[in-house]
């Protein structure tokens, strides 16, 4: 056998040796492109510089239990995370055309501030669901950037304008401030000169909305953790008991439910004025937020006295939020070095303001904080169940 294999290989080598020999294509190497600073290089074939970058990181936290009962009774908590950056940029007659994409993905185990329910809700994460697993281990993958930039106009999932200190090097989720991780948009940046700036964002709702307060829901997700039919109706209907008359006595006769479920009606409307210079940077920003409700769910479950009359479906009403911010550089400290200040404040916008960047967001009321004595609720609105008419939280 092994002297047939040696013929074969030999007989197969001398007909290669009498094929005609094509030489390889020329090797294009990658060249720097210095135009928009370290670390881009030209796509082989293109015009398109590109810039590959990312980071690793590893945490790991100790918290014992503040009280009994509170938290899961983990003491530990790690998280492994990944980041993954691509920032194409063409020169074009009308100017620069840039493409970005940042991708994150992480894993998280632990106590409640390492594994996120803000992830769980919002959809960017995938929790274990095994015994020992569950409510401790949580996969993440989030698209943080995926936006085009061309002559002022900015559009794809990136960080909203409104936001002034978007903090990155955060421990924990332990960093309050005003931003979210990113929200999808269309935008336009005017330049003024001098350094100003002025920008108008269409942004979506649905990366600000804190659920509109409903004593169902937050009953029957506390008190029917085993009926999983009741959870979910909670969830998906979220009914809030609202009166639908009065009687002649003017009491409130006639009980009913609303669907309390906000729906992506109209957009988040966000204004800038920004200041940059050589010392740092100073921005006001302004935003509209829509807080809404569903339809009438259910008729009347009981009529008292005559001709009660009926209350209309509550109306939108219009939350907001204004921000101030100042970005000193401190360069005399260590290169890179900055302080910031920045205050908000919001009506029926709560997101806005960063209220819940610590305790966590997209939800009713949360009590992962260590020995909190009571409940946090940080809902955008609640709905009368008298006038039937929303009531904005400040």
């Amino acid at each position: 056998m092994l002297g047939s294999a040696a013929a074969l290989a030999a007989v197969a080598g001398a007909q290669a040796a009498d094929l005609p020999i094509k030489k390889a294509a020329p090797i294009e190497y990658v060249r720097v492109c210095s135009t928009y600073g370290a670390g881009f290089f030209y796509i082989p074939g293109t015009d398109t510089c590109l810039r590959l970058s990312g980071r690793a990181r590893f945490e790991y936290g100790y918290q014992a239990p503040l009280a009994r009962g509170t938290g899961n009774g983990d003491y530990s908590g790690y998280r492994g995370l990944a980041r993954i950056n691509l920032d194409a940029r063409t020169q074009t007659a009308y100017g620069t055309l840039r493409a970005f994409v940042r991708l994150e993905t992480a894993s998280r185990t632990g106590f409640p501030t390492m594994h996120s329910g803000t992830q769980n809700r919002i959809g960017n994460a995938f929790p274990a669901l095994g015994v020992d697993g569950f409510g401790r281990v949580q996969q993440y993958f989030n698209t943080d950037k995926a936006f085009v930039q061309f002559a002022g106009f900015t559009a794809g999932r990136a960080s909203s304008f409104f936001d002034f200190y978007a903090h990155d090097f955060e421990i924990q989720a332990g960093t309050l401030g005003s931003d979210v991780a990113s929200t999808n948009l269309a935008a336009y940046t005017a330049t003024l000169g001098n350094g100003f700036s002025a920008t108008l964002s269409m942004e979506d709702p649905s990366f600000r909305r804190t659920p509109v307060y409903s004593p169902a829901n937050v009953a029957a997700a506390a008190a029917v953790l085993g009926n999983s039919s009741l959870q979910t109706f909670a969830v998906t209907q979220s009914p809030a008991p609202v009166f639908l008359g009065f009687n002649a006595a003017g009491l409130p006769v006639g009980l009913g439910f609303v669907d309390v479920i906000e729906r992506n009606r109209m957009p988040d409307f966000v204004g800038v004025l920004r200041y940059d210079q050589p010392w740092g940077s100073a921005q006001i920003s302004g935003a509209v937020h829509e807080v809404n409700v569903g339809a009438l769910n259910s008729a009347p479950a009981q009529i008292i006295g005559t001709n009660p009359g009926t209350l209309g479906r509550t109306a939108s009403e219009y939350g907001w939020a204004v921000q101030g911010g100042l970005k000193i550089n401190l360069p005399f400290i260590a290169p890179g070095d900055t302080l910031y200040l920045q205050g908000a404040y919001g009506e029926g916008a709560g997101m806005y303001t960063g209220v819940s960047a610590w305790a966590g967001s997209y939800i009713q009321s949360a009590t992962s904080l260590q020995g909190a004595p009571f409940q946090q609720f940080f809902s955008d609105a609640v709905l009368n169940p008298l006038s039937n008419r929303l009531e904005l939280t400040q």
